[in-house]
């Protein structure tokens, strides 16, 4: 008996033993490779990314609203530091590029065509920091990425859309087949998408009338609804707001006027879920997001980056229901033409 006991405890203490020495390595590997974990991390804080909006600010439920959007994904996401500033006026744009520029931000983003020239010229500066423009086409510098979206193809889609339900018809709709599209300024970005909602509007209703005006600002509601309700006191019962915050006074106008909308940029029917029928779609947020993680991993490429249909940079939002299933279809027919190919859309606005 006291052999056994002899034994047992030889036994319980070699068990102990391998216990111990198993918990050492596993707690060894732990902290092996924590500190790969840390430095991963430290350095994609370390990572800063600085975003200047243009004057409709990071809440014109448009482009701005989006690239922040994009920019928060990149916090989240990718653990890098970011930062926004605001832009109140168009002379704010180099003040503000600079100021990132100078605090050694590894990535500034400009929002917007009108940030073209103080994007060349700030870049130009400072050719150790990497620049990403929106909208724009910045191709002779090795710091500067430019997304530009391909909108005269979504812009065509919710033409067709629009130019269907016109030949439809529903309570909402009159008679005089008439549809409208308020731009902002009279710049490539906003004309490209009236260009592709015109052609696609007389694709399938050839004798609408297509209504075309400007406000000649991005950040004035009042002045969209106002031009919203002329095209609607002109017989228009669909109207396009493609002028980024001052789209929202053309929502407005038609949920005033019990009409359709239709949103840019984003999808914007929570702001009249009735009236906006649905929205073209331009990922600025897709867009931001790819160049900041690009960045980060040192796969940052210049020149032009281009989002469309057939990448899923360009679309449109999920309509209400109101638009008959076999609209939507032939909407997504549509689709199916312009990314083979066999439906070319112009980017050039038809006077």
């Amino acid at each position: 008996m006291k052999k056994l006991r002899v034994v047992l405890s030889l036994m319980l203490a070699f068990v102990l033993t391998l216990s111990l020495l198993s918990g050492c390595t596993s707690k060894t590997k732990q902290q092996s490779s924590q500190p790969n974990s840390t430095g991963q991390a430290a350095k994609n804080k370390n990572f800063k990314v600085g975003l200047v909006t243009d004057v409709g600010g990071i809440n014109d439920h448009s482009f701005n609203q989006l690239a922040y959007q994009g920019l928060e994904r990149a916090k989240n996401e990718l653990g890098v530091t970011v930062n926004f500033i605001q832009s109140k006026q168009q002379t704010d744009y180099v003040t503000n590029l600079t100021q990132f520029a100078q605090q050694k931000y590894n990535v500034v983003i400009a929002v917007g065509f009108l940030m073209k020239d103080a994007v060349e010229q700030v870049s130009k500066e400072f050719p150790d920091t990497k620049f990403l423009i929106i909208d724009s086409d910045i191709t002779d510098r090795p710091n500067v990425a430019s997304a530009t979206f391909k909108t005269e193809q979504c812009g065509y889609l919710v033409g067709v859309m629009a130019g269907l339900m016109e030949k439809e018809k529903n309570a909402k709709l009159n008679d005089q087949n008439v549809v409208g599209v308020v731009g902002g300024m009279q710049i490539p970005p906003v004309d490209s998408y009236i260009a592709g909602f015109q052609q696609g509007v007389k694709a399938v209703n050839p004798d609408a009338k297509v209504l075309v005006s400007y406000t000649g600002n991005f950040n004035d509601p009042a002045s969209g609804k106002q031009m919203a309700l002329t095209q609607i006191s002109q017989g228009a019962d669909i109207v396009f707001g493609d002028a980024g915050q001052t789209g929202d006074g053309v929502i407005n106008a038609a949920k005033e006027k019990n009409i359709y909308a239709i949103g840019v940029d984003a999808d914007q029917n929570y702001m009249a879920p009735d009236t906006v029928m649905t929205s073209a779609l331009k990922k600025v947020d897709v867009a931001t997001f790819d160049v900041i993680k690009s960045a980060l991993n040192n796969n940052f490429k210049s020149g032009l980056v281009y989002f469309d249909l057939a990448n899923n940079g360009v679309g449109y939002a999920k309509p209400i229901k109101d638009v008959p299933q076999s609209i939507i279809d032939k909407v997504n027919d549509y689709a199916k033409q312009i990314k083979d190919g066999t439906i070319k859309v112009s980017d050039q606005v038809q006077k």
